[in-house]
Formats: structure tokens, sequence, C-alpha cells
């Protein structure tokens, strides 16, 4: 069994899709079916079955991508290490909320970019729950989430706090009024989508309807537009041009305040690129911008 069938399968695995897989390689796709086939006929097992909605894992498929993970994994930290200097340089790979991303991390990284220019930094965007799986399944180096995060295996490091506002394109309206308006949120794994629920329920408001957005400037655009309200960052609203479309109104304190962590796995390789940027983090005031 060789490194490189283990990577085609957990691509395979992960794409659920021999074609999206070898595009994710840049493979020929016969070449990753074959390798496919040559993988479940050495290990004398069915890996996965064929069904109309993709390549889904047998369990000895499941049992095997556990190991292919924790292998591939190895097999990067062993790289990483035969890199290790005292001088930054290699990949970077990190991953943020959404308004994180567009709010406080540009200065931030541009800053280290300038010190470390031979890093390989990249960056990700989505949901705290999707970002502390790839955290979890050792896709990212480190995510910005909201915390805090428990789990046995993450350390996490404060790294913004933030006060969490109701903005709409309505300025007399009650709290309760706002929130029986459509709500536009990020994906289903939104932090706010969750603690404007408990909110709803406390007002009594047990049927809404929720609209869900790709990206912050599609969200504010159709707060301004009149479509419904969102709930984002108080910090959002120093980086909008069009502020006079806009009303923001404050939450109940128990809603009000949010704070990102820096997480990352406790066994993780700690490069010296990395290292560099968790002295960076423990460097910050933990304060709004």
């Amino acid at each position: 069994m060789e490194s490189g069938d283990l990577k085609i399968f957990q691509a395979v695995a992960r794409e659920k899709s021999i074609t999206k897989a070898a595009d994710a390689l840049n493979y020929v796709q016969s070449n990753v079916t074959n390798r496919i086939h040559k993988l479940e006929s050495h290990l004398n097992t069915k890996l996965f079955y064929r069904t109309n909605r993709g390549m889904i894992l047998t369990a000895s498929g499941e049992n095997v991508l556990t190991y292919a993970n924790n292998i591939l994994h190895l097999l990067k930290e062993a790289e990483k290490s035969a890199q290790l200097t005292e001088y930054p340089k290699g990949p970077l790979r990190l991953g943020s909320l959404e308004t994180t991303a567009a709010i406080h991390l540009p200065k931030l990284l541009a800053d280290y970019h300038s010190r470390f220019p031979e890093v390989d930094l990249s960056l990700i965007t989505g949901d705290t729950h999707t970002l502390v799986q790839k955290v979890l399944h050792y896709e990212l180096d480190g995510a910005f989430v909201y915390g805090p995060v428990e789990h046995p295996d993450l350390k996490q490091i404060a790294a913004f706090d933030e006060e969490l506002i109701l903005i709409s394109e309505t300025e007399e309206s009650t709290l309760n009024e706002l929130l029986q308006r459509p709500l536009l949120f990020f994906g289903a794994g939104c932090s706010h989508r969750a603690r404007v629920e408990r909110l709803l329920n406390e007002e009594g408001i047990f049927q809404h309807k929720m609209m869900e957005f790709g990206t912050l400037e599609a969200i504010l655009g159709g707060v301004s537009a009149g479509l419904g309200i969102t709930l984002l960052p108080k910090s959002t609203l120093s980086h909008l041009r069009n502020k006079e479309d806009l009303y923001v109104h404050t939450l109940p304190e128990p809603y009000r305040e949010m704070n990102v962590s820096f997480i990352y796995r406790k066994d993780l390789f700690a490069t010296c690129a990395f290292q560099k940027l968790i002295d960076d983090l423990k460097k910050m005031p933990h304060s709004p911008l």
C-alpha cells in the first residue's frame, strides 16, 4: 500500500466522486478509478458503494479512512520537521469566520506577511462548526471561530472581542417587530443563527423565515434593500460605505457578547511560521475594533 493510493482514496472519500477527486488532484479520471480498484484488491475488501448519490464509504472504507488520515498527516508532519528552521517559511493554512476575515485579519496577516514573506499563507472562510472539523481533521493548522470551543484535542487563544448587534433598514421599530421580519444569515452553521433562535423563543416568536447568503456583502445588501434584518458584529459597521441605509439596534445584554478564539490541535507540529503567528496573537489586546 503506497501513500499515493491513500491520498487518492482520501480525495474520493472527501469528494464522494471519482471525477471531482481527479480534478482536485489534477489526475486523469481513469487513473483514479484504477488506483481505487487496486487498493480494494490489495485489501481484499470493498471500500465504496457506487450509488447515484456518489461514492459512499462502506464500513471497511470508514475504518481505512481513519488510518489513511492519520498516515497522511504524519507524512506531512515529517516533511515539516525536515524543513524546520529558525526563520519562518513554508505553508500556513488558516481558516476564519467570514466577518473576522473581512474586519480583523487583513491588517494582522498583512503585517505578518511583510515580516515573513517566505511563509505561504492561505485562508478559507466558513462557519464555526465547519472550521472546527477542518482543524480536527488536520485540514487547517488553525482557525478563528466563535468561542470558547470545548474539545479535548484542541487548544485556543482569545483573539477578538465582539458586540453582536441587530441591523435593519428601519429606524423606528421595537425589537419584537424587527425579529418578525425575514432573517438574513450565512449558512446553517452560523453561530449568530443559533443565538437569534434563542432570542426569538424568548420573544415568543416561533414562526420565522431565514434566508442564507454566501457573503457579508450580500447580507448587508439585502438588509439595505429591505429584504430583512441580520445580526452581525458591531465592528462590521466600521468598514461600511453606505451606513446611512442601515440602522443599528442594541440587543438584550445576554445576547450581545461574542468572543473570537484561535483554535488549533494540541498535537499539531508547531513550525516556526505557526509559532510566530501564535506569538502575535498573544500580544494583541482583546478588544473590538
